[in-house]
């Protein structure tokens, strides 16, 4: 039993399920998988990508959730590619997903885009650096189906609690929290894998990115680098800690990405990774001491 932050909040014996499209998140439900290329890059690719996602996760019974930027608002640099924009870029997601029947999760970056990507998002997502700010939570909480947080790089497990609290003051329990790393000096994050279990115990689904938290932020000075190889070690981990769903951002050619190829994972390694998470998420829940 971890001490000390475990007991700064009451704890929630039971998980309130997330419905999102037709999936289940949490409440002990099987691990779902949202995935997909950092930034739409152009149509065809973006829905090569996921049809290849949902063909995969179809013949391994994984429920999966689609993601895909239509515009990254906070690159390291002015001049790198931040996608086709709010217009464009929610026409091809509203299009992959009547087209392939999935749900469908992107992010938001300012209030005036908000209404109308989530007229179409099954996922509204608001990004880390993002997370505090209380007029756009609340007003993704007032429109969105459903809400992904992104935990802030800067924050304690325990601080999402407040964040948690301004999605509910809008009547919105349809909340999912997610993991991302904690900076750790410059240019680097560290997972502290304790967060998992605490992040649990305000009774939503915890979702871990093992993409984003290998990513060295920063670190090729006008980019972020990353360390793709340890993503399978991070995945693994968190399945056996205890997760509701795994968040990863894939490339059929991360070498060429125009975002974050240095920690998207490469397409055709999916296969063998998600069965082993699979194998071990089945574990993990079929036990019996309250967790799940």
């Amino acid at each position: 039993m971890c001490g000390g932050p475990l007991y700064v909040f009451k704890r929630k014996d039971v998980m309130k399920p997330v419905h999102v499209g037709g999936l289940v998140v949490g409440g002990g439900s099987p691990l779902v998988l949202i995935a997909g290329p950092c930034v739409i890059e152009d149509e065809e690719r973006t829905r090569d990508i996921a049809l290849y996602l949902k063909k995969l996760t179809d013949e391994m019974d994984i429920p999966f959730i689609f993601k895909a930027s239509y515009d990254k608002a906070n690159r390291t640099s002015g001049k790198a590619y931040r996608g086709p924009g709010l217009e464009r870029g929610i026409e091809i997601l509203k299009a992959i997903k009547g087209d392939l029947g999935i749900p469908i999760l992107s992010d938001v970056h300012s209030r005036e885009e908000i209404e109308k990507a989530a007229e179409i998002l099954d996922v509204v997502q608001i990004p880390a650096f993002l997370c505090r700010q209380t007029d756009l939570v609340r007003e993704v909480a007032r429109l969105a189906r459903a809400v992904n947080i992104k935990k802030g790089q800067f924050l304690a497990p325990w601080d999402v609690r407040n964040i948690i609290e301004k999605v509910l003051s809008e009547g919105n329990e349809r909340i999912l929290v997610t993991e991302r790393g904690t900076s750790f000096g410059y240019n680097n994050l560290v997972v502290d894998f304790r967060s998992l279990p605490l992040l649990r115990r305000e009774g939503y689904p915890v979702i871990f990115d093992a993409t984003h938290s290998v990513q060295l932020p920063g670190g090729q000075g006008t980019a972020s680098g990353g360390q793709r190889e340890m993503v399978p070690c991070l995945m693994r981990a968190a399945a056996a800690v205890g997760i509701d769903g795994l968040f990863l951002e894939v490339h059929p050619d991360p070498e060429k990405a125009l975002c974050d190829g240095p920690n998207s994972l490469y397409l055709d390694a999916l296969p063998e990774l998600l069965s082993t998470v699979k194998s071990i998420d089945r574990l993990v829940k079929n036990r019996a001491d309250g967790i799940f």
